[in-house]
């Protein structure tokens, strides 16, 4: 059974996003490799599971943490899954396979100080790529948008006359985010100089760079973290922040937990519940301040 039919398979069936689609198929030609080079056996489908455990360890020794490697031991698992589904083998090796521990990471969201001073200095550059980049902070903000979610979205998934955005999440799941006036408006600008574009490649996407071609990752993680850094001490100012930042600021205002779960494309509340902490700290420090019998 060859990777080409697996990959269809992802892709036709699971609808996984193409970024995911590689991540896959790289694990699996790295354990390919591995069982290859240390056991002599090319046929994937024939892999017993102390084949596999050898190739864990090997990854622990070389530095990579438990997060990376859990990551690649579930491809290799979505695989044996598929082998079986199309009857290419007859058990999964990884069946009774127990993940390596992870620790539980709270990511630091920016303050709302750090959000205004950050948005006050993109306030002061108007050509294109100022409000370009303006667009690229507000809509992270104030839609809580994943990264690859911003780079895809394209101007059909935009109603200003509605207010709301169109976007595409994981598996090409749907959901429909309303838009502030204030970033309704930012949009308009940045459309306006959009247009003045002497040259548009990618003229189905929002976002462009000055050469008319869309976005891409490494771009949107420079500009959010070339203004964050100015603002903020953090030491961690990359795009996923400001998700953080938008989930922790709604709940911290008093948003419930299942609308912010919709808002942020979760397939479930535990992925949202991780924001509940940052909330939890501003609602201590605000009870500590407020209530009568607190050592103020």
């Amino acid at each position: 059974m060859s990777l080409k039919s697996f990959s269809d398979y992802l892709l036709l069936e699971k609808n996984y996003s193409p970024l995911t689609l590689e991540a896959y198929i790289n694990d699996i030609k790295q354990f390919s490799d591995f069982s290859a080079s240390e056991f002599q056996q090319a046929d994937i489908s024939k892999i017993e599971y102390p084949m596999i455990r050898s190739w864990i360890v090997t990854l622990v020794k070389s530095g990579l943490s438990n997060r990376s490697i859990n990551r690649k031991v579930s491809s290799l698992n979505t695989y044996f899954k598929f082998l079986m589904k199309v009857e290419q083998t007859d058990t999964n090796p990884l069946s009774k396979h127990r993940a390596l521990k992870v620790s539980k990471k709270l990511q630091v969201p920016f303050s709302e100080k750090e959000m205004e001073a950050a948005i006050q200095l993109l306030n002061q550059e108007n050509d294109f790529e100022g409000l370009r980049n303006k667009l690229i902070v507000e809509l992270f903000y104030a839609t809580g948008i994943r990264r690859i979610e911003m780079i895809n979205a394209r101007l059909n998934d935009i109603n200003l006359n509605e207010g709301y955005l169109k976007v595409h999440g994981k598996r090409n799941k749907e959901r429909i985010i309303p838009l502030l006036d204030g970033l309704k408006k930012t949009i308009n600008d940045y459309l306006l100089e959009r247009a003045k574009l002497a040259i548009i490649h990618s003229p189905e996407y929002v976002l462009l760079t000055k050469k008319g071609v869309k976005i891409y990752e490494n771009l949107v993680y420079r500009i959010i973290n070339n203004y964050f850094s100015k603002v903020s001490l953090k030491v961690k100012t990359s795009p996923h922040i400001l998700r953080h930042s938008f989930a922790t600021h709604l709940l911290n205002q008093g948003a419930d937990l299942n609308s912010v779960k919709e808002l942020l494309g979760h397939s479930s509340l535990a992925a949202t519940q991780l924001y509940t902490h940052n909330s939890m700290a501003e609602l201590k420090r605000v009870y500590s301040n407020t209530h009568p019998r607190s050592e103020k």
